[in-house]
């Protein structure tokens, strides 16, 4: 292979020779294009709130609020991840409250509604689960069925976008 793909790491061998090959042959963008040919229309703030609240409300009803959700621009460069969950707990008249907030990279403003809706399910799944175990990748097939591969198309098009440059939506 010739450079690292370092968003495909954890897979095989065999997997990162395919995706390589692809590259080497500038068709994975197309490839993914073909797969997702349009991007959503989740554009702004209250909108995705309004997205990442409806599928609280469809998956988690008995789980805390979301106070805030938001495309952050600073999120890729600054922590390199796709979205954030942050609890930020304070006292409030001898109790203590936490506030959830859930934050997208604002790279996914544009991009096909299954990695928005990728991205949407792995920060409410650690509403209830704050660790990368067992427990919350079930809770993300539960509420995403499709979630393991719409997280590999993501890293796919990290890939692409690091390769070539170009946004694809």
């Amino acid at each position: 292979m010739t450079a690292p793909l370092k968003y495909l790491g954890a897979y095989s061998d065999d997997t990162r020779h395919q995706v390589q090959a692809l590259l080497n042959q500038n068709r994975l963008g197309e490839v993914l294009k073909k797969r997702y040919p349009k991007a959503h229309e989740v554009r702004n703030d209250r909108a995705l709130y309004d997205y990442v609240q409806d599928l609280k409300d469809e998956f988690l009803r008995n789980a805390a609020p979301i106070d805030k959700v938001l495309f952050d621009p600073k999120i890729h460069v600054i922590n390199n991840a796709l979205g954030l969950h942050t609890s930020i707990s304070r006292i409030q008249g001898g109790k203590l409250k936490a506030k959830h907030e859930i934050r997208v990279a604002t790279m996914f403003r544009e991009c096909p509604i299954e990695f928005l809706r990728m991205i949407a399910v792995h920060e409410l799944a650690h509403v209830k689960e704050k660790q990368h175990d067992k427990a919350f990748y079930k809770l993300c097939t539960y509420m995403e069925p499709h979630y393991h591969q719409y997280e590999f198309d993501v890293r796919l098009y990290l890939t692409e976008l690091e390769h070539s440059g170009q946004r694809l939506w």
